[in-house]
């Protein structure tokens, strides 16, 4: 008999704990990042016991069909190099199908709820190379058409809801509005450069299409915080689910590993309270860029860089790639051309790039290179392109930073020669790229990223000769 058999059901009840908090804070995207990070800091609050969290899925409502069977709770294994250790989550309250807008609208509307936070992906902003709107997408025309005709006949029962995660939010704030349940915070959580200011133009713009109205107020009423947010998150498989169960007794669906560091910078106003979250380790600064900059080039800058020539030298995971002196050379090339452009004071950047080695370093975290790897056409943009860009503006070559996207162009050519789908937002655009002849492909591929580069036949030169280096 397995131990996942013998083992007790995961709910409050079976667990002993607390009485669930009340919902104060209402997060989109219910995965493990969110899990392992927002949801640890809000337990370890000095607060955290009036502070629950009503937690809605993105694509799938799987994550929160098990959540909801456990009511909310999950065991956390924050994995070290040496030994695993395991916390009961209790702040996730309740667990929704991201779907069901009718929940997150309510919940939203209640003047309990004081924040909202966002891990939806950066594709998920819909926001073209430029950072504004995608307003000739058909899911956020969809949705423009939707929130307006929900707009005109508020107290009506609807059916009709949006399928963006920025028009869930929208439909959501009118519901706020319509109740005056006053003021709110909106926390983007997600990687990307400026990503308060992503939210802010996703979900201002989408109202505005809309309804001047609704903008105006949200504009008044929303405040919208930016952030850098870093805890390496694996896929949980079968064997921690085993693991839990023998360690606690308890048959857990939904464990989440993770690994010992955690870190969260935040930046902006709270104009309905939020928990302590600086008795948890959280640091509340004016200035996020910076640091948004350091995570961004530094940390994910790396792992791209992994996840594309790391897999073309035959690794699956960051340890094994760190552990190969070419990717290690390069890395290290990388990382000083972003230091370059990064301030010398109050981000402590040598001593964090020797912690990011260590932390590469545990071959105890599985984290795959194949999974860093999805949706490189808005990673990119932000972990390579600037940082090659101020290397060129400053005289210098910018090898380290173009060398990524060597690798990224050479690692599509073979995904695409194997007839591998590309897990990528702009599959498409990518497609019809790698149709072209070698050489035009690259230009149009390098144009998905930046126009302004792929228009320069010295930076297209240069680019053509480190992908053929990545392909010898």
């Amino acid at each position: 008999m397995s131990t996942q058999t013998t083992a007790v059901a995961l709910n409050r009840s079976t667990a002993r704990t607390a009485p669930a908090a009340p919902v104060r804070i209402v997060h989109l995207g219910l995965g493990a990042f969110h899990r392992a990070h927002q949801a640890w800091y809000t337990q370890h609050a000095s607060d955290g016991a009036q502070w629950g969290i009503a937690a809605f899925t993105g694509r799938r409502p799987d994550a929160a069909l098990a959540l909801a069977a456990q009511d909310g709770l999950y065991t956390l294994i924050e994995r070290g190099e040496n030994a695993d250790t395991f916390e009961l989550m209790t702040s996730i309250v309740q667990a929704h199908d991201g779907a069901d807008v009718a929940a997150l609208a309510r919940l939203v509307a209640a003047p309990s709820t004081a924040v909202i936070t966002l891990t939806i992906t950066e594709a998920a902003y819909n926001l073209g190379a430029d950072g504004t709107l995608d307003t000739g997408s058909p899911a956020v025309v969809g949705d423009i058409a939707v929130i307006a005709a929900g707009l005109a006949h508020p107290d009506a029962d609807t059916t009709a809801w949006a399928v963006t995660a920025a028009g869930r939010v929208v439909q959501a704030l009118a519901a706020r509005r319509h109740s005056a349940a006053g003021p709110i915070a909106v926390v983007s959580c997600d990687n990307l450069a400026h990503n308060g200011e992503a939210a802010r133009e996703a979900i201002v713009s989408l109202a505005a299409a809309a309804d001047a109205g609704l903008a105006a107020w949200i504009q008044s009423n929303v405040s919208f915080v930016g952030t850098s947010i870093d805890r390496i998150t694996p896929r949980t498989t079968e064997a921690e689910i085993d693991l839990v169960a023998a360690e606690s007794g308890f048959a857990d669906s939904s464990p989440v590993v993770t690994e010992p560091f955690s870190d969260w910078v935040l930046s902006g106003e709270f104009p309905a309270g939020r928990p302590d979250w600086g008795s948890a380790g959280a640091v509340f600064v004016n200035d996020i860029v910076p640091f948004e900059n350091r995570k961004l080039w530094l940390l994910n800058g790396a792992h791209s860089l992994m996840a594309y020539a790391g897999q073309l030298r035959g690794h699956q995971t960051v340890a094994q790639a760190l552990s190969d002196p070419v990717c290690a050379g390069w890395i290290t090339e990388f990382w000083d051309e972003a230091e370059r452009n990064l301030p010398s004071e109050g981000l402590g950047v040598p001593a964090y790039r020797a912690a990011l080695l260590g932390r590469f370093s545990n071959a105890r975290i599985a984290h795959h290179l194949a999974q860093i790897a999805m949706d490189g056409s808005n990673k990119l943009r932000m972990r390579a392109v600037p940082v090659y860009k101020a290397e060129r503006t400053a005289g210098r070559s910018g090898q380290g930073a173009l060398r990524m996207i060597a690798a990224w162009v050479a690692f599509l050519r073979r995904e695409h020669e194997l007839r591998n789908a590309i897990a990528d937002a702009g599959a498409t655009e990518l497609s019809v790229a790698l149709q072209l002849p070698q050489g035009e492909d690259t230009a149009a591929l390098l144009a998905v990223l930046d126009a302004e580069l792929a228009g320069d036949p010295e930076v297209l030169s240069a680019l053509a000769a480190e992908v053929a280096r990545m392909q010898a």
